[in-house]
C-alpha cells in the first residue's frame, strides 16, 4: 500500500464526463469520497454532438445536449467535485491502490475508480456525414427520430440495431429507406421478418451512401448500388447511422472482463467489475439502452456502490 514518488492519492476516482461520469461525482461528492473527476477526450460525452435533447426527465422543453452537460458539470462542482481536463492512458489494476496515469504522465493512485468513459458511434468517415451531424444526421433514432415526424428518413446498417431503429423510425416517419451494403441482412430472423412485414420500410441491398446531400440541414442522400454501378439520390432530411458503436475500454484490456464487443461486464444489478474497487457505468458497459437517463441511473449506481466498498475497507 505504499505510494509511488511522484503518485497523487485519491479516495475515489471517476474516469469520463459524461451523464455517467457527472452523477457519480454528484452523489460521491454528497458522500464525502472527494472524487477527482478526469473529463477525458470529449469532455461531456456523446451528448455534446447532440442538438435537441427531449426526452430527459426534469427539461419540459428540451435541451441543448451541450448545455445539458455544462448543467451536470456545475451541479458536480457545485458538490465539490474536483473536475480536471486530462485523458486516462493506462492503468494498473493488479494491485491496491489502482494505478492510472494521465496524458502518459501524470500517476493518480485510487482507493476506488469509477469508469464512465461512455462508447463512440461508428460512423461510415464520409465528411458531409461529419459537417451534418446534428444537424440530420444521427446516430441514435430513439434520441433523434422524434424530429422526424412525418418526414422521410434514410438508416444505414444492417444488424440488430438497425433494425430496431428502422422499426422505431417507422412509426414516427412516413417512409425508411433503409440501406444495406450486402445483399443481405445481419439481423436475427425474428428482426428481419419485422423489418420486411413493415410496409413504409423500404429496403435497398447492395447499397453504398457515397453522400449526405445538403447544405445547412439534409435534404437527401445519394446512394449507389455497389453490382451495377448505378447511383441515385433520395429526397430524405433525416440520416441515420446504425453500424454499432465502440466501447471506449481499451485502455482495460487484460484487467477487466468485457464481452467480445468490449463492452465491461459488470455483476448483475451492480455496477462492480471483476476487480475489487473498481466500477462501471454508463455506455461502457450498456449497450442495450444507452440513453442519457440510463448513463445518469447507472453513475449513482457507482457511486454508491464506491461508498459502501470503501466503508467495508475502513477508508474515510
Amino acid at each position: 500500500m505504499t505510494q509511488e514518488t511522484g503518485a497523487e492519492r485519491v479516495k475515489c476516482l471517476i474516469i469520463g464526463s459524461g451523464p455517467a461520469g457527472y452523477t457519480a461525482a454528484v452523489y460521491a461528492s454528497r458522500a464525502n469520497l472527494n472524487p477527482v473527476l478526469y473529463q477525458g477526450i470529449q469532455p461531456g460525452g456523446q451528448l455534446t454532438i447532440t442538438t435537441e435533447v427531449e426526452n430527459y426527465p426534469g427539461y419540459p422543453d428540451g435541451i441543448q445536449g451541450p448545455e445539458m452537460m455544462i448543467d451536470f458539470e456545475k451541479q458536480a462542482k457545485r458538490m465539490g467535485a474536483d473536475i480536471r481536463f486530462g485523458i486516462a492512458t493506462k492503468v494498473d489494476f493488479s494491485s491496491q491502490p489502482h494505478k492510472v496515469w494521465i496524458d502518459d504522465e501524470k500517476l493518480i493512485e485510487a482507493d476506488a475508480v469509477i469508469i464512465s468513459t461512455g462508447a463512440s458511434a461508428k460512423w461510415l468517415g464520409l465528411s458531409s456525414e461529419e459537417r451534418l451531424n446534428g444537424f440530420g444526421v444521427s446516430a441514435c433514432a430513439v434520441c433523434d427520430g422524434f424530429f422526424f415526424r412525418g418526414k422521410e428518413v434514410a438508416i444505414v446498417g444492417a444488424g440488430d440495431t438497425a433494425a430496431e431503429e428502422a422499426l422505431y423510425l417507422s412509426k414516427l416517419c412516413t417512409t425508411v429507406h433503409m440501406l444495406v451494403r450486402k445483399e443481405a441482412m445481419r439481423a436475427s430472423k425474428v428482426m428481419q421478418d419485422r423489418v420486411f412485414n413493415t410496409p413504409n420500410i423500404k429496403i435497398y441491398f447492395n447499397t453504398e451512401t457515397e453522400e449526405v446531400l445538403g447544405e445547412k440541414t439534409v435534404n437527401g442522400v445519394r446512394i449507389r448500388n455497389n453490382q451495377t454501378g448505378e447511383t441515385q439520390d433520395i429526397a430524405v432530411n433525416g440520416f441515420f447511422v446504425a453500424i454499432g458503436h465502440q466501447p471506449n475500454s481499451d485502455i482495460f484490456k487484460g484487467f477487466l472482463d468485457m464481452d467480445e464487443a468490449g463492452y465491461i461486464k459488470t455483476i448483475p444489478g451492480t455496477s462492480k467489475t471483476n476487480i475489487e474497487g473498481v466500477f462501471a457505468s454508463g455506455d461502457v458497459q450498456d449497450k442495450i439502452y444507452r440513453q442519457a437517463v440510463t448513463a445518469a441511473g447507472s453513475g449513482c449506481m457507482a457511486a454508491l456502490d464506491a461508498e459502501r466498498y470503501l466503508g467495508e475497507k475502513g477508508i474515510h
